[in-house]
């Protein structure tokens, strides 16, 4: 357990132990629970007695909301950019060694799922969804954009199921996160203690699973497929936009759904929605690695400019969800300064 209890570690039996302890605050991730997860994962890789890895998290609500973004922001209006850049310095490459751990690294995952706790759990060997289960990404409603190995995982789902997810923010339940290879398997939320204990004993995770996995369910999103692949098959936002608009000109679910996505996508960051698409395009050639080398390349740029921080201060702060994004449209974000986004860095990132 490090001092301030954010974080909890254990070993029992063959498991390792990781518990997001941050109930409160939907165990968004600080600064110091990246360093402390870094440091226990290292611990335990060569650690004989620990043939697994488990994270789960506190509370009912959340596994894990995101970042701590209240905490950047304030570090951004105190002038400490460098420090709000560490963050996520951190974070990456503990996201590429959950990634290339040694061990089987299995996530708990009941309640929401987003951002940084996507992070910390999408990249392991087998995701375990709950009831409760709820995936998103939502970062381009907040002047960001889908970071911690998004880049890689997004379009690696099914079709235009990823750049859907990316545009819109939307959530996943447990039987859409099956059906499309984001969860691994379903577990009840009321069998996870008993999983837990299972797992503790056994290094067999296939036959010890098989023991807790149920149905998910039918997957809501399936009869919109097709519908999602023609309308964010797109080359430009603006196109995906206008393949809504004849969408929704039609009639009965198909039209309904595509006039709600439409009209959420026109809510978002304008140059956060071009840089999501264009991560999107290249994401689906880039390794794991190459991936968030180039997310820190996006975040350097997007950390230093002001829709990020216009972002958390609508949607957390004065929540008034009235931001003021510049550029403020679609048609004055240029496909310069998209790229721009995208350009190596002086020091790219070490992993």
């Amino acid at each position: 357990m490090n001092a301030e209890g954010e974080i909890l570690f254990a070993r029992r039996g063959v498991a390792g132990i990781v518990t997001l302890n941050r109930p409160q605050a939907l165990n968004a991730l600080t600064f110091s629970m990246v360093l402390a997860l870094r440091a226990q994962l290292d611990h335990w890789a060569s650690e004989a007695r620990v043939r697994h890895v488990l994270i789960r998290a506190a509370g009912e609500r959340a596994f894990c909301a995101g970042g701590d973004i209240r905490a950047l922001y304030d570090l951004h209006q105190a002038g400490r950019i460098d420090e709000v850049i560490e963050f996520w310095a951190q974070e990456y490459p503990l996201n590429a060694a959950i990634k290339h751990y040694n061990k089987p690294y299995v996530a708990l995952v009941d309640g929401l799922v987003m951002g940084g706790g996507v992070g910390v759990s999408m990249h392991g060997a087998l995701r375990i969804a709950g009831d409760r289960f709820a995936f998103a990404m939502p970062e381009v409603g907040i002047g960001f954009f889908p970071d911690v190995g998004a880049t890689f995982l997004l379009p690696r789902l099914p079709g235009k199921i990823g750049t859907y997810l990316a545009l819109t923010g939307n959530r996943l339940g447990p039987a859409d996160a099956v059906a499309f290879g984001l969860a691994t398997h379903h577990v009840p939320s009321a069998r996870f203690g008993a999983l837990l204990d299972a797992l503790c004993k056994s290094d067999d995770l296939g036959k010890t699973l098989a023991g807790f996995v149920v149905d998910a369910g039918p997957a809501s999103l399936l009869p919109l497929v097709k519908l999602i692949d023609r309308a964010f098959a797109g080359a430009t936002i603006e196109a995906i936009l206008a393949a809504l608009d004849q969408e929704a000109a039609g009639a009965g679910a198909d039209a309904s759904f595509a006039r709600e996505q439409a009209a959420l996508i026109r809510t978002k960051c304008p140059l956060s929605l071009k840089i999501a698409l264009e991560q999107m395009k290249r994401g689906a050639s880039l390794d794991f690695d190459q991936a968030m080398r180039t997310e820190f390349r996006i975040v350097n740029r997007v950390a230093r400019g002001q829709n990020f921080y216009e972002g958390v201060r609508a949607a957390v702060l004065d929540k008034d969800n009235a931001p003021r994004w510049n550029p403020a449209t679609l048609a004055e974000v240029s496909a310069e300064a998209v790229a721009a986004q995208f350009a190596p860095l002086p020091e790219e990132l070490s992993l």
